[in-house]
């Protein structure tokens, strides 16, 4: 191209050049255009080539369709053909470019970065929210690039092994991804399994052959923590970039696995939520056990909130609860613990607003009524000031029903009242039907409190709940419909209309199981079990608060000790050998639910409980 065209004349020129030596003969292959485009446009100025190839593509095809002359026109035809060409090949070039920077970029990065801040940049460059992740071949030829810069046990040295052996243990694991969902034969397919036995950790450490992180898989295989695994060992650069990229990339490929289940309940977002605050809390431990202020515990801290920031923008984030769903395994019982105060020297942004959401409302699971009042207030306040209008909805509906385990229903109709106007007025109707259920259940709660008898109280709440329960099945949303029914069989158990309690609270454990909500399928089990008693069936009541009971223990929630009590009641009114005899006769209900372990247990919280008083 001639230098002193302007650059847009230039282009033009070598576009004409292009399609003239198609027309004679002397272009053969797309492969030859592809290769003189990446010679001669440079990806800076990649958008003037593209206004030129447009303004030729657009004056060829208009005198495709107007030429009159059959000549004029066939060869107006040809020229439009190998301008097409020049397009698709321009896009492959484009990624081609694209490629080539991101990836001498991280080059760059890691390169010209201080001794001590390598593994920083390393990290940075690694991460997959970048606008243009590397991809498993980049990382390849980063690591052989790395290899240049190489002296013996140097910091270059020891990312580029780190690479190339979690390269390689991925590739060995990457067939086993989901085989081990085929070995249970068990209803839940998350996290837990046998310990030591099956499940995903205990079938990846067969896969690697390097030791680090098969020691790894084998530690979360006994439902160990990662925290003590990595305070008994001394860990390498090259041991914590391999660690790195094989737990990115099974956490991608699960994700991406589940993600492309969506007609699986267990198999689809359920479980797609449950991995990525499994790796979360892992990189939490990790973080933890190599001290948060040395350079791989910060460096463990960036990966964790990589995940939750990319967790965050999901479409099936929890804004509204499940997120116990597949969440087995006794260490991470009470998991997003781990998350609190790493989160906490977090800047204010939309993710954080997010995950402080879901973090509030697990704490107010755990009965920490306080704590979870707190991480409300500042995700409330995060996501006003981001213009995140659904974390904001969420929030305020939040509150609510935790100043109605608070027993403060002025603030419960409250704040309930706030998420109703406001999510009316963004047109979020998820937002609305919650706001309906608090406000409902609220003002129920309120005229229980106040003894108000009167059935006519009752009507406008209960409205309100019909309401939300109308809306939320318009919108197919199983979790706000959940949330209703189980709000309704509240309600009518508080008036008296214990059939019509019984057959709501029924349903949300239904639909809470589909939802994947252990905390909501424990409350209704628990309420259940009172209103059988009330109605006097005593063998529903203890399978339904035995139920409710495990359930709630399971997930560190407080609230167990409330069927535990009534249980011991019921015990103590009909004997042991009675209650443990009904127990039996509903040992397999019980066991299709909990399994054999969970039914073993029920005896021993039991004991547990009364020990305690």
């Amino acid at each position: 191209m001639s230098e002193s065209l302007p650059l847009r004349e230039k282009y033009l020129a070598f576009i004409d050049e292009i399609v003239q030596n198609t027309l004679k003969g002397k272009v053969s292959s797309q492969e030859q255009v592809y290769q003189m485009l990446l010679k001669s446009v440079t990806t800076d100025t990649g958008e003037v080539f593209e206004m030129a190839l447009s303004d030729r593509t657009h004056s060829t095809q208009q005198q495709v369709n107007t030429e009159k002359d059959e000549l004029k026109q066939a060869k107006a035809t040809r020229s439009l053909r190998a301008l097409k060409t020049i397009q698709s090949q321009w896009q492959r070039a484009q990624e081609q470019n694209k490629a080539n920077y991101a990836l001498g970029d991280a080059m760059k990065e890691i390169t010209t970065a201080a001794s001590g801040e390598r593994l920083a940049a390393f990290i940075r460059v690694s991460d997959p929210n970048r606008k243009n992740p590397l991809n498993f071949q980049q990382f390849q030829q980063l690591s052989k690039s790395l290899q240049q810069f190489a002296q013996a046990n140097s910091d270059f040295e020891q990312i580029s092994q780190g690479i190339t052996r979690g390269l390689t243990s991925w590739q060995r694991i990457q067939d086993h991804l989901v085989s081990w969902m085929y070995e249970q034969n068990r209803e839940a397919l998350g996290f837990g399994g046998v310990p030591g036995e099956k499940g995903p950790w205990a079938t990846w450490a067969k896969q690697v052959n390097s030791e680090i992180p098969s020691a790894l898989f084998r530690t979360l295989a006994l439902e160990q923590s990662a925290f003590d695994f990595v305070r008994q060992r001394s860990i390498t650069l090259s041991d914590w970039v391999e660690i790195e990229l094989i737990l990115q990339y099974l956490q991608r490929g699960l994700v991406n696995w589940y993600d492309q289940q969506p007609y699986n309940v267990k198999a689809g977002s359920n479980l797609s939520i449950s991995t990525f605050l499994t790796f979360a809390v892992i990189w939490s431990q990790l973080a933890s056990g190599l001290g948060e202020d040395t350079a791989y515990g910060k460096a463990s801290s960036q990966v964790m909130l990589q995940i939750l920031r990319n967790f965050s923008q999901r479409e099936y984030f929890p804004l509204y609860g499940g997120i116990f769903a597949s969440f087995s395994g006794s260490y991470l019982r009470d998991a997003l613990n781990y998350l609190d105060e790493p989160l906490l020297r977090v800047e204010k942004t939309q993710e954080k607003a997010r995950i402080m959401t879901l973090l509030g409302y697990s704490q107010r699971a755990l009965g920490q009524y306080n704590r979870s009042i707190e991480f409300h207030e500042q995700a409330l306040d995060i996501a006003r000031n981001e213009g995140d209008r659904a974390c904001e909805i969420a929030n305020l509906n939040h509150l609510s029903r935790t100043y109605v385990e608070r027993e403060n229903y002025a603030e419960a109709i409250n704040y309930s009242q706030r998420a109703l106007i406001l999510s009316r007025q963004a047109g979020d109707r998820t937002g609305e039907a919650n706001a309906l259920a608090n406000l409902g259940y609220s003002e129920v709660m309120q005229a229980q409190q106040l003894e108000q008898v009167e059935p006519e109280v009752y009507e406008m709440p209960i409205n309100y709940l019909q309401q939300g329960l109308t809306l939320s099945e318009k919108l197919g949303d199983i979790q706000s419909k959940a949330l209703c029914v189980s709000s309704l069989g509240i309600a009518y158990q508080v008036i008296g209309e214990m059939q019509t309690a019984i057959a709501y609270l029924e349903d949300s454990f239904k639909t809470a199981q589909i939802s994947g909500d252990l905390y909501l399928q424990g409350l209704n089990l628990a309420n259940l079990s009172e209103v059988y008693y009330q109605v006097q069936n005593q063998e529903q009541a203890i399978y339904t608060g035995c139920l409710g009971m495990y359930l709630l223990n399971q997930i560190a929630s407080d609230k167990w000790r409330k069927p535990a009590g009534f249980l011991t009641i019921v015990q103590g009114q009909i004997g042991g050998e009675t209650f443990h005899k009904i127990l039996q006769q509903h040992r397999s209900r019980i066991v299709s639910v909990i399994g054999v372990d969970g039914y073993d247990y029920i005896p021993q919280l039991l004991e547990q409980y009364q020990q305690s008083l």
